[in-house]
């Protein structure tokens, strides 16, 4: 294979044909073995394969040649575009399976009718139609399996069904035969017929079960508006949302899809937010507030500008990333693809030794026939192949319905195993700005209306917290008629009534000749708290002192065990605060966030190596953050967690990203990833353990003991639900909370 560089495309295919694990790995093995392929990864639940190449060695013609050659149809192709994605194609194939199950259903009944008569011809011609019509689709499957030298589920099924068929019609029309039986031969059409309609009534439950399956990511893109309503000259239109371009004035009104991503420049409203977030408290969105597509406008109409479109949404391209993940394998379920690429040649041997054995030692040519029968049919590569995309398909579909995005197949495996746990401060255990805690005055609204009327208009952050509140107080401010900033100092106004304010340090206020020192002692007491102390003098007087504080996040300190924190020492989790703030600071947060172990005064290249060092005594660390300076350890981590509010660099380098910026959705990327694992688990155990005690039952291993032979019709049945069986398992994720 190539060597991976930045000029490869990354293009997806939908392939016709797939019916098992061994599908899988062949049509894997194919295309890994192209010139120019990088990368190839086959679903089998959406029949989707994702391949990257390098267009300079081959290019995308050549690639479905290949898929054709290999006995499989390339039925559609798109290129790899956030935003592009359409929901999986299952329903044409559902219906297809119900079709074809109802016909040989229809002939199958009569058959078994007449199990325990003589009427062989007619049986026969019951029969014919199943095998050659209905079970048309296997000989195709295993005719272009021989021809590419291979095998896959679809030869198991030809050989069993026509080994019965071509039996009972050497018994029909030459019993001469067979004059070593007893009486007239008996015939197996009724077995022959009940293993098709059986094996198609599985490939319909099966199909039923992978819509469901798909529902999440379906959803998503339900969420999509068609039109939206554009603003121009005063005058609306309604347009489909493909017209609309970054900078144009849109309305939304109750009830209404948000169109596209943007900011609110007129009107407030409450929007549903919990297809994309988790949460399900609607958020007022006010004038400059972002608007997210694929929301719910609840109460209000409001105007936006949009700023981001078409697969630049966010929407979009969680989309993309939730499907793109689906794609992805983890490493158990590379190795099962391993296993499975060997295990339909073990069958046929399992089977022939086991008719050869019968044959010599066993009772007759039928007992035989029936033990082999039973083995080819009983074995079940679909279960294999579909244990963990199934389960992987819910688990990221249920994820993204949470607001949880797990980037990749491997985030699942990572999340299992984690046993320390690394959190960024600002932005990530705190809001990322300041905001007012304390007042100390003896007229609070006064210290307010002086330092915020001082500070209003102003862009920096401790200002416009100071703003804030004292506008939550309905204290009315005004404007200064001059204004002045003195970097790191402090500033200072004149207003309306001539009156000279000063906001800012001690330091700068008593270089001016005002004397701060009644409230040096408060100032001394939030500075071991971590928090930013703020003088305001009046006309020369300082009246009070304004303590500021990037606040920890709710979902953190809640009481009573609640808290994220908490939660995460509960399932045993080692937690760490990182951050490159001073260690009184540190110190302060971590105490309000009950977290004991705090790294501070790091600087952002040095915190790559906190991470290593942690990882060098042996533990597993997840790293959560949200900044640029948190992208390098975020992919130094085993597990990157990234805000969904912070940068997208942040995102970019992170395993697993939360739409939201709400904390409590790091406990459950982490729950989900081991539950999504633990049921991949549990899926490949069921089929291989399925696998592994009834091919020697069908084999007759219990036959000389117990007299216990599997008859191929039971083996058929049991080769159906154990599909089935697993597809019900991976859908408990569903409802997973």
């Amino acid at each position: 294979m190539a060597t991976t560089t930045n000029l490869s495309n990354k293009t997806s295919i939908r392939i016709g044909g797939l019916s098992c694990a061994s599908c899988v790995a062949k049509t894997e093995k194919a295309l890994l073995k192209l010139d120019g392929v990088q990368n190839a990864s086959v679903n089998l639940v959406t029949g989707w394969a994702r391949v990257e190449y390098l267009p300079s060695l081959t290019n995308l013609a050549h690639i479905q040649e290949v898929i054709a050659a290999i006995g499989y149809q390339p039925l559609e192709t798109r290129e790899e575009e956030a935003g592009q994605v359409d929901p999986p194609r299952i329903s044409e194939q559902e219906s297809s399976s119900l079709h074809m199950f109802l016909i040989a259903l229809a002939f199958t009944l009569p058959i078994m009718g007449l199990m325990h008569t003589h009427q062989s011809l007619l049986s026969f011609l019951l029969a014919t139609p199943v095998q050659f019509w209905v079970g048309a689709t296997f000989y195709k499957g295993a005719w272009k399996a021989a021809r590419q030298k291979t095998s896959d589920m679809n030869t198991l099924i030809a050989l069993g069904t026509s080994t019965s068929y071509f039996y009972s019609v050497l018994a029909t029309f030459f019993p001469v035969l067979f004059s070593g039986e007893s009486g007239a031969p008996p015939v197996y059409y009724d077995t022959s017929a009940t293993i098709i309609t059986l094996v198609m009534m599985g490939r319909f439950l099966e199909e039923r079960s992978r819509k469901k399956a798909c529902s999440a990511i379906e959803g998503l893109i339900g969420m999509q508006a068609k039109t939206a309503h554009l603003l121009t000259q005063g005058e609306e239109k309604e347009v489909p949302i493909t017209d609309i371009q970054v900078g144009q004035q849109l309305r939304v009104r109750p009830g209404e899809k948000i169109p596209v991503d943007g900011t609110v420049t007129s009107g407030a409203s409450w929007v549903n937010e919990a297809m994309m977030t988790g949460e399900s408290l609607s958020v007022e969105k006010k004038t400059g507030d972002r608007v997210l597509a694929g929301t719910l406008n609840e109460t209000s109409c409001f105007t936006m500008m949009a700023t981001q479109i078409g697969s630049k949404t966010v929407l979009s391209q969680m989309i993309h990333l939730v499907e793109e993940a689906q794609q992805s394998k983890p490493l158990l379920a590379r190795r099962a693809d391993q296993v499975a690429a060997y295990f339909v040649p073990a069958v046929l041997m399992i089977a022939a030794c086991s008719f050869i054995g019968w044959l010599h030692w066993g009772p007759s040519l039928t007992h035989a026939l029936l033990a082999a029968v039973s083995v080819l049919v009983v074995a079940c590569p679909c279960a294999i192949g579909l244990a963990t995309p199934i389960s992987v398909m819910v688990g990221m579909g249920r994820g993204a319905q949470m607001g949880i995005l797990i980037k990749n197949g491997g985030a699942l495996e990572k999340g299992e195993a984690i046993d320390t746990i690394v959190f960024d401060k600002t932005g990530t255990l705190t809001y990322g700005k300041p905001s007012v805690t304390d007042l100390i005055s003896s007229n609070k609204d006064n210290l307010l209306y002086y330092a915020a009327s001082a500070e209003f208009g102003s862009e920096h952050p401790l200002a416009q917290a100071i703003v804030k509140v004292a506008q939550a107080k309905n204290i009315h401010l005004i404007t200064p008629t001059s204004f002045t900033a003195y970097p790191g100092c402090g500033i200072y106004a004149i207003l309306d009534e001539g009156i000279s304010t000063w906001v800012g340090t001690a330091k700068w206020l008593e270089e001016a000749g005002i004397h701060c020192e009644a409230f040096k002692g408060d100032a001394k007491r939030f500075s071991m708290e971590g928090k930013t102390s703020v003088y305001v003098a009046v006309n020369g007087a300082c009246i009070g002192l304004i303590a500021l504080a990037d606040t920890l996040r709710e979902e953190v300190v809640r009481d009573r065990g609640a808290g994220v924190i908490q939660q995460l020492r509960q399932r045993g989790l080692q937690v760490y605060l990182l951050t490159g703030d001073r260690r009184e600071v540190a110190e302060a947060i971590a105490k309000q966030a009950s977290i004991h172990n705090v790294m501070a005064e790091v600087l952002p290249h040095e915190k790559v190596a906190r991470v290593k060092a942690l990882q060098a005594k042996g533990h597993k660390v997840a790293m959560v953050g949200d900044g640029i300076n948190d992208a390098l350890a975020l992919a130094q981590a085993d597990l990157g967690i990234a805000i969904g509010s912070g940068t997208d660099v942040a995102m970019a380098a992170a395993d697993i990203t939360l739409i939201g910026s709400h904390l409590a959705g790091v406990v459950k990327a982490l729950s989900l990833s081991a539950a999504t694992f633990k049921n991949i688990k549990q899926n490949l155990f069921f089929a291989f353990i399925y696998n592994l005690l009834l091919i020697p039952i069908a084999a007759g291993l219990l036959y000389p003991s117990f007299g216990i032979l599997l008859s191929p019709t039971l083996a058929a049945l049991a080769m159906a639900l154990s599909s089935v069986s697993v597809i019900t398992n991976a859908l408990r994720l569903r409802w997973f909370q």
